[in-house]
């Protein structure tokens, strides 16, 4: 399931023009999976994942960003990148705070006040 869809990803990320991905070639374009093939590719990886709710391409950038990147410590300015915003400012409004992650660096601070 996970490496299908990072199989997919990476052949993005490299350029390749068409990626496989559930048993038929996709059609990229400079990088950008194309417009009219997002809902079929988003259902099948809904049901790869277990997701019953339906997928929007807005669900699956503020998902991608929040729950997936940040919340896995990966830097604002690569998940940019990995969105294609120019800057971080666009990221921030697709990236939620998690109440997971304050209470963690809220922990983080709490050590260092403490030593």
């Amino acid at each position: 399931m996970e490496t299908r869809v990072m199989l997919t990803m990476e052949s993005r990320i490299h350029g390749n023009m068409y990626v496989r991905f559930g048993g038929r070639l996709v059609e990229t374009y400079h990088r950008k999976v194309a417009k009219r093939c997002w809902p079929s590719l988003l259902k099948e990886i809904a049901d790869l994942c277990g997701i019953r709710k339906n997928l929007t391409t807005h669900t699956a950038r503020h998902s991608f960003a929040s729950v997936i990147a940040l919340s896995n410590n990966v830097s604002q300015p690569n998940v940019a990148k990995m969105l294609g915003h120019s800057s971080t400012r666009m990221t921030q409004h697709y990236a939620k705070v998690l109440d997971q992650t304050i209470l963690k660096d809220m922990q983080a601070v709490e050590k260092l006040l403490s030593v």
